[in-house]
């Protein structure tokens, strides 16, 4: 084996790609190491090395590593140095994406709520917090990468500056502080910028000095490619840095696909002329509440990220897959390489709750309350995630018979004194709600729902969560609130007292509960909880996040790779807010689309 000195080879950009003078072609794909348990990395790389692809191509996801300001996460799935060695172990080179944004329909594209505590917060642009934050995560995060590039030994061959920037902005001297920054953290790989080309004000603003422009599309390649040449000039490389070979899914909306033969054709066309990677190869899962939200659309991203890809979300290969190895051996030899990771895909069959607890009942156990006299925004609180609830109390000769939202993001439940009112959302927003027979001095419970930050367009100083101004109770503001910051981490989810679900039963119509299934496995597989039966939440099992789920599909199914479970007995918990629920779950390795659209 050849030591980093002896390893160290030269990757340049002229008019083509070189490495150590000969020209190459790279052909990629996306793998999200962020979105795939880090016991499945392996598997995933080994066959799209299988497929014919010589590199991988990952974001860096900002807030997935820095949670909190100052506070940095580098284990298990956070562990980008151990994914980007282990396509080193393979052959496979690396194209790293680590700006700050990265848009992936991921939570904020990839920037860390915390930074929306400051209210003059100016993001993607040459504002000096902003900046200082940045330089502050590169400070940590680019020395760990430069010793992995190519011509340190390691198999880093390029670096993308900033993601789709000409979509955002035309601040070029941010563009030129990130590419500086870089360069004195010791990065030395060529650079690149992505844009989509059928705009030329879109294309020509994310560009900058020292960068090669490569596009993003999913068709038309060679009218693709002809747009770029004119924007960026002769002489240089063309290269589809994301080919949506799939779409994503919103909640509410079918199941986007794209057929295995015109993905191929397009392909085909795309490599008769450049260089190319596949957006997605596996598009894997948005674990936890880190699915994003598209450009004001209202029911945010699913958690699946299935994305249509050649390999499935949960691992599995595809007839797009297929066709895509078939083209990919015209244009250079591959071998196949023997899969070394088992995976196993079973039923863990179906489990009966053992155990309920209604919201409200829990609540002042598992969340200490913050008081204020006006609401505080889930950034104000430091829960940047999940739900909050305000309550206001009445006046105790007062009864509420009017009440305005005059300042709220997503999606808001209001209860008096437990019993459901009114739910608001999107199109109701900002409607007057009227109401009689509420008794005097009620308790007002809101139960509000982060449905995720938006990751595109230019709206993303506005993605503060929570109630953002007083309700207006009787046409005038109340003020005086007690509020729950419900993140739902392990800390509260091991706080809750269940009870019988039996006991319970006739208590809380249209009441937000937790249900609990407890249950033992005497073996390990990949599988999907069925969630039949329930409204709209958010699961857990053994603690961890699955991720979010709701009764208007497309996702009917939340994966469980096989590695979350124990041997032995193992937990199941759901938040469920519309008061809908059934007696059991069922675990079986049916995909994630509801049954009347699986294929």
């Amino acid at each position: 084996m050849l030591n980093k000195e002896e390893a160290k080879s030269l990757f340049e950009i002229r008019d083509d790609f070189y490495l150590n003078g000969e020209k190459i072609k790279i052909i990629s794909g996306s793998v999200h190491y962020f979105r795939i348990v880090a016991e499945y990395w392996r598997d995933r790389l080994e066959k799209l090395k299988n497929m014919g692809c010589n590199t991988v191509e990952t974001y860096i996801p900002w807030n997935f590593h820095e949670p909190y300001k100052g506070q940095f996460r580098w284990d298990g799935m956070h562990d980008v140095v151990r994914f980007i060695k282990t396509a080193e172990e393979l052959g496979l080179y690396m194209i790293i994406r680590p700006s700050p944004y990265i848009c992936a329909e991921w939570e904020f594209g990839g920037l860390p709520a915390w930074l929306l505590k400051d209210k003059g917060m100016k993001l993607r642009c040459s504002y000096k917090p902003y900046l200082d934050a940045v330089q502050d995560y590169y400070d940590v995060l680019m020395p760990m990468l430069a010793p992995l590039q190519i011509d340190n030994g390691g198999n880093i061959i390029m670096m993308q500056i900033e993601n789709e920037y000409g979509y955002y902005g035309n601040d070029t001297a941010y563009l030129e502080f990130l590419r500086d920054r870089m360069r004195k953290n010791g990065i030395t790989v060529p650079f690149v910028t992505s844009d989509g080309p059928w705009k030329e004000s879109v294309f020509r603003s994310g560009q900058v000095d020292g960068a090669l422009p490569t596009g993003n599309f999913g068709s038309s390649a060679e009218w693709q490619f002809g747009q770029m040449r004119k924007y960026m000039g002769d002489g240089k490389p063309l290269m589809c840095m994301e080919f949506w070979n799939g779409w994503f899914d919103a909640w509410g909306e079918e199941h986007h696909t794209t057929p295995p033969e015109t993905a191929a054709k397009e392909l085909e066309e795309l490599l008769k002329q450049g260089h190319v990677n596949f957006y997605m190869f596996e598009g894997g899962t948005s674990f936890g509440f880190m699915s994003g939200r598209n450009n004001g659309k209202k029911t945010a991203d699913v958690t699946s990220y299935d994305y249509d890809a050649p390999l499935t979300e949960d691992g599995q290969i595809t007839p797009k897959y297929e066709l895509f190895k078939n083209i990919i051996s015209k244009y250079r030899s591959r071998e196949d390489i023997p899969l070394s990771t088992q995976i196993r895909r079973g039923i863990q069959g179906k489990r009966y709750c053992t155990g309920k607890a209604m919201l409200f009942d829990v609540l002042e156990k598992i969340s200490t309350p913050v008081t204020s006299p006006y609401p505080l925004t889930m950034e104000e609180l430091d829960s940047y995630y999940g739900y909050v609830v305000y309550r206001a109390v009445m006046g105790a000769e007062e009864t509420l018979s009017e009440l305005r939202f005059d300042g709220m993001c997503d999606r808001a439940q209001v209860f008096s004194d437990r019993k459901l009112l009114v739910t608001v959302f999107d199109e109701n927003v900002n409607n007057t709600f009227e109401f009689d027979g509420c008794k005097k001095g009620a308790v007002l419970d809101i139960l509000y729902e982060n449905m995720g930050r938006e990751n595109f367009g230019t709206g993303l100083e506005n993605q503060r969560k929570g109630l953002t101004a007083p309700i207006s109770i009787n046409d005038r503001r109340h003020y005086g609130y007690e509020i729950f910051p419900l993140p739902l981490d392990e800390e509260q989810l091991d706080r809750i007292e269940f009870s019988s679900p039996a006991s319970l039963q006739s208590q809380g119509d249209n009441e937000p509960a937790f249900y609990l299934f407890e249950f033992n496995a005497v073996d390990r597989f990949d599988t999907f909880l069925d969630l039949d039966g329930f409204g709209k939440g958010v699961a857990f099992i053994n603690g961890f996040n699955l991720g979010r789920f709701w009764e208007i599909g497309p996702q009917k199914r939340l994966y469980i790779p096989a590695h979350l479970f124990k041997k032995g007995k193992n937990t199941i918990i759901i938040f469920e807010t519309e008061g809908k629920a059934a007696e059991a779950v069922n675990m079986d390795w049916k995909p994630m689309l509801s049954p009347e659209k699986e294929t």
